[in-house]
């Protein structure tokens, strides 16, 4: 399965962390698209998605405190081979694909790096040697009104603050980017990290994006690079978007990895 780039972009403009969900099943229909999807949507061998039931106690922690995960029937949960170097990149690109696809679907979303019961995920998978799940996130129905926690994390509504691109990035000057670096940079501003801590760094050449991390210091227990490949799939959607496919070549730490665009 490709990235479905129209879909996905207008999914990753509209897509929020929600917490609190609606005690509704999710339709035959839907489970069997979404499903489809975690199943094809594997452009890496070492990282996978399985959408499954689930139950309340998957989710705990410090993440009750602000913000509990309340009516969630559904969990997908991200799987990555960790004898893959840079296997949490590829559990972040592929994860927010689906993630995206839940999102299109009209389903609510969050991802969980860290405050999940991982002995509980697992048993929801068949759970391969070398393999562990490296986030999870819950989906259904969201709720209409945000409850009190989600309005108190997005700033009552002000939801999507990001940094400005100007500390983001280097490299070529904006007045040279091409209009598909442009475009894919402002989709890259959007993605979700933890605590919304926005780790990416962006060298910008003429035909290319270079992806970093601001330090090698993952705070909060989560992956830098898990964030960073989300940002990942951001990138490449918009480019698809702009008519311009192209390749990751993946790099050592600090580096990420390079998308290098071929219109």
């Amino acid at each position: 399965m490709e990235i479905l780039s129209q879909r996905w972009h207008e999914a990753l403009l509209k897509r929020r962390s929600r917490r609190l969900y609606e005690a509704r099943l999710i339709s035959a229909e839907v489970s069997e698209r979404l499903t489809v999807a975690c199943n094809e949507f594997r452009p890496f061998d070492t990282a996978r998605a399985v959408f499954t039931e689930c139950s309340e106690k998957v989710f705990k922690g410090i993440i009750g405190a602000y913000g509990k995960i309340r009516g969630a029937q559904f969990l997908i949960a991200f799987i990555g081979d960790t004898s893959d170097p840079h296997v949490k990149e590829k559990v972040g690109y592929t994860g927010e694909g689906i993630i995206l696809e839940a999102t299109a679907l009209e389903l609510g979303t969050c991802w969980v790096g860290k405050s999940f019961d991982h002995a509980i995920a697992s048993s929801f998978a068949t759970i391969r040697e070398h393999e562990q799940v490296f986030a999870v996130t819950p989906v259904g129905y969201a709720a209409a009104e945000a409850s009190f926690e989600e309005k108190l994390l997005t700033g009552f509504g002000q939801t999507h603050k990001r940094e400005s691109l100007t500390g983001m990035v280097s490299g070529l000057q904006e007045t040279e980017w091409p209009e598909w670096i442009k475009a894919s940079l402002l989709a890259a501003r959007v993605a979700p990290s933890a605590v919304n801590r926005q780790p990416w760094r962006f060298l910008v050449e003429s035909d290319s994006i270079t992806v970093s991390v601001d330090n090698l210091n993952d705070s909060y227990g989560i992956s830098k690079r898990l964030d960073c490949g989300i940002a990942m799939l951001h990138i490449e959607t918009a480019a698809r978007v702009c008519k311009v496919g192209g390749k990751w070549e993946f790099l050592d730490p600090p580096g990420v990895a390079r998308f290098i665009g071929r219109s």
